[in-house]
């Protein structure tokens, strides 16, 4: 009975080249995420926060300037249509 037996691995082909473009790109993307969330978790080093805080004091100083009204296409005063029934 155990002469019955194969333990051979298994027959697996090559991967293609988009198969392998496929890997390594998920791969890559992985790491890229990655790296993009420990980049919001880790704390800001001292020298790029003292230029964020100049930022934040120059955008507080800008004035606003007031928004003027849209032109009106047309001056004439609007027409109330019956609704049909």
């Amino acid at each position: 009975m155990a002469a019955e037996l194969d333990f051979s691995p298994p027959e697996v082909p090559e991967p293609t080249f988009l198969e392998n473009v496929l890997r390594y790109g998920l791969f890559f993307g992985a790491i890229f995420q990655l790296i993009c969330v420990l980049a919001i978790i880790l704390p800001i080093s001292k020298s790029h926060k003292t230029d964020s805080d100049s930022f934040e004091f120059k955008s507080s100083e800008v004035v606003k300037k007031p928004k003027m009204a849209a032109p009106q296409l047309s001056k004439k005063p609007k027409k109330e249509t019956k609704k049909k029934r």
